[in-house]
């Protein structure tokens, strides 16, 4: 069981993820200026996966962190459908955004929220009552913080709930995957993936312009080096000590920063309600951290089994 200091310390990296991806929203603002969605999702996720390309590498220069044979399709796989849920995510998440309002997309995809403790009873995960009551805060802030007017499920509000479900369904996955093989495998491959497929959708549905590209290159460099090749990889380390909803509640917090990033950078105003989301969404992380509730819900937490398991040593450099 991991102890409940180590705990906090990959909660810390799971909201300094979650920064940079509430940053990464006005990246992505300023990059769908020049390039469309899959474009520019394309070019984010291969820059990522060649960021994370070199640890790869010198994982394997180490004979502590090398992959037993058996274990090597296991990762290939697994990783595969991770980018596979990442990019049916991201791009229900773009294309939604073209027919929706940026509120009603923001509280639709944080939905993930409490639909990752709803699919983890099927999986065998139970959460304790810190995690509800801070999954249900969370919601009712993303509610105060991001709705501005009546919601309604209109064609953008399906695809932005469609979503929703895949970013759980990585969470959950990822939590799966991240105590059975090298964190900078599984982020180099799936971004691998989710690039290769965004390239493809970009080729029937968009045109692609390099030089397009290029005014766009600020934009594209911020999502995939520091949304993928660093926020991605931190949750994938980050995963391996802390249960799927806990880190799922931690994660929505990209919604807050994605305000403040959006007050600060682009001039947007608070109001009101939206004060009282970002209040609710911080109590709800204080919550979540209650050590007597969260030991229960890391007791909760049901283990892969131990055949063809490759846990990260402690002494990796993406492990600690």
């Amino acid at each position: 069981m991991t102890s409940p200091p180590r705990v906090l310390k990959h909660d810390a990296l799971l909201l300094l993820a979650a920064f940079i991806w509430g940053t990464t929203f006005v990246a992505q603002r300023k990059g769908m200026d020049h390039v469309g969605p899959m474009t520019y999702s394309a070019f984010r996720f291969a820059l990522g996966a060649l960021a994370v390309l070199p640890l790869v590498f010198l994982c394997k220069l180490r004979p502590a962190d090398s992959i037993p044979k058996k274990n090597t399709w296991f990762i290939v796989w697994g990783s595969g459908l991770a980018g596979l849920a990442l990019f049916a995510a991201s791009s229900c998440q773009q294309v939604g955004l073209l027919y929706t309002t940026a509120g009603k997309a923001g509280f639709i995809t944080c939905l993930y929220v409490v639909i990752v403790p709803i699919l983890g009873l099927f999986v065998g995960h139970r959460c304790g009552i810190s995690v509800w009551l801070g999954a249900g805060l969370a919601v009712i802030g993303l509610y105060f913080l991001t709705i501005k007017e009546s919601l309604t499920l209109e064609q953008g509000d399906l695809l932005e709930l469609i979503g929703a479900f895949f970013w759980a369904v990585h969470v959950l996955w990822i939590g799966h995957m991240a105590r059975r093989a090298s964190p900078a495998q599984i982020a180099c491959v799936q971004f691998a993936v989710c690039s290769i497929l965004c390239f493809a959708a970009a080729g029937l549905f968009e045109d692609i312009s390099l030089e397009a590209v290029g005014h766009a290159g600020f934009a594209i460099a911020y999502g995939g080096l520091l949304s993928a090749g660093v926020a991605f990889t931190l949750q994938i380390v980050s995963q391996r000590h802390c249960p799927p909803a806990h880190a799922a509640i931690i994660m929505s917090l990209e919604t807050v920063f994605a305000a403040a990033a959006g007050w600060i950078i682009l001039g947007e105003t608070f109001s009101a309600g939206g004060l009282v989301g970002c209040a609710l969404m911080l109590s709800s992380l204080m919550i979540v951290q209650l050590p007597p509730i969260l030991s229960a819900t890391t007791r909760g937490v049901t283990r892969p089994p131990k055949t063809d398991s490759l846990p990260v040593p402690v002494d990796h450099p993406l492990g600690q």
